[in-house]
């Protein structure tokens, strides 16, 4: 888990902070990926990657989507459609979660797709709390069917006032990312005991993001929603007495 969640991050950040060409820096990124199946890697993260992937077989797609998301986010600032987005979507978020079942021993494509709609949802809660801070960086998310559905002006994005235009559209698209998310829960029924607490995690903590989004009325402008710490850890002991009292946690995965 530590590896892949170092090759994520840096991936990230070589896409959202670098100084200078970030697309070169994407590519040499890759380019170093590629040794981990035909040779000796050369970056620290990338030597402890080679050996995760090896002990658990994983493939390259998932790893070079990840790099192709951030080169998305250089060549590419708005999404016509919400097809368009869940695209973007299947590059930037799903990898993440196959990953991590290639890490528990699923390979199976039922759970990947419950996992892929767990991961969607997880990127749109995270996309309409940042509505805002995109926009300032050149992003915007939200598909332009939708706002033009809505009657949302783009520079509306760029403000703190959020129209009634505006709260609906993000009520629309919460609810939206709230279906994803219930579909993805029966991705808990098919692993084994501890790791259903680490899914149902996943799921309900962008719920509560969500349900953030909600108790501000919709308002992602003014104020970013969070989730706070104590919310989280009230969040974890009720989802761990709830599973351990009805027996989840030692039920095998079927």
């Amino acid at each position: 888990v530590a590896a892949l969640y170092a090759y994520c991050r840096t991936v990230d950040d070589l896409g959202d902070e670098s100084e200078g060409d970030r697309i070169r820096h994407l590519d040499d990124w890759q380019a170093d990926l590629e040794r981990c199946y035909s040779g000796a890697p050369e970056h620290p993260y990338l030597l402890a990657l080679q050996q995760t992937i090896r002990s658990f077989d994983i493939p390259r797609e998932p790893l070079l989507k990840l790099v192709e998301a951030n080169r998305i986010d250089q060549r590419q600032g708005r999404y016509a459609t919400y097809d368009d987005l869940l695209r973007y979507c299947d590059h930037s978020a799903n990898p993440v979660g196959r990953l991590y079942l290639y890490l528990l021993g699923y390979r199976d494509e039922e759970r990947q797709h419950l996992s892929d709609a767990t991961c969607t949802a997880l990127q749109l809660a995270n996309l309409w709390q940042d509505v805002r801070r995109d926009r300032a960086m050149g992003r915007v998310y939200l598909p332009l069917e939708d706002l033009e559905r809505f009657g949302v002006p783009e520079a509306t994005l760029g403000g703190d006032v959020a129209t009634g235009a505006f709260r609906r559209l993000m009520a629309f698209e919460v609810e939206r990312a709230r279906g994803l998310f219930e579909e993805g829960l029966a991705l808990a029924r098919f692993v084994d005991g501890n790791d259903r607490l680490h899914l149902r995690l996943f799921t309900l903590g962008g719920l509560r993001v969500l349900d953030a989004i909600r108790g501000q009325g919709y308002d992602v402008l003014r104020k970013r929603p969070e989730v706070s710490g104590r919310r989280k850890a009230w969040l974890l002991l009720r989802t761990y007495v709830t599973m351990k009292l009805s027996g989840d946690l030692r039920r095998r995965g079927k």
